[in-house]
């Protein structure tokens, strides 16, 4: 089998320009592509435990502690005590976060709408079925 039939090589070369698509889209505002997304996903749900925010996002609670630290340092996310279980930890966006998250969602609409502008309406509706049953 060549590789260029390996669905593996083109899903995985096509996750690469996506995210590489992704991350010059939000550059300018100071955060990577992941951190965006996880402040997108807060924008969605706000003041969520890290563990709720990271099934959220997909990513592992090591990972979530490293990038919430990196958040929480630039003053976009803060971590809140859960009045209800004192082993919780909250997080939710700043002031400055919320803001932020305003650009993250004009950018993702901008950046999927363009991204995805060689595919006819009926062709991104398959797409993204198709790759939901994977």
């Amino acid at each position: 089998m060549s590789i260029r039939d390996c669905i593996f090589f083109e899903l995985t070369s096509n996750a690469r320009k996506a995210s590489k698509y992704w991350k010059k889209s939000v550059a300018d505002l100071g955060i990577t592509g992941v951190q965006a997304m996880v402040i997108n996903a807060l924008s969605e749900q706000n003041q969520i435990t890290s563990m709720q925010l990271g099934q959220r996002v997909q990513l592992d609670s090591a990972t979530m502690t490293g990038l919430l630290d990196r958040l929480e340092q630039s003053g976009l996310v803060q971590r809140i005590a859960d009045v209800k279980d004192r082993r919780a930890i909250r997080i939710s966006l700043t002031n400055s976060g919320t803001e932020i998250a305003r650009q993250v969602q004009q950018r993702q609409l901008e950046a999927n709408e363009d991204f995805m502008s060689k595919l006819d309406v009926e062709e991104v509706k398959m797409l993204k079925h198709l790759l939901s049953k994977l």
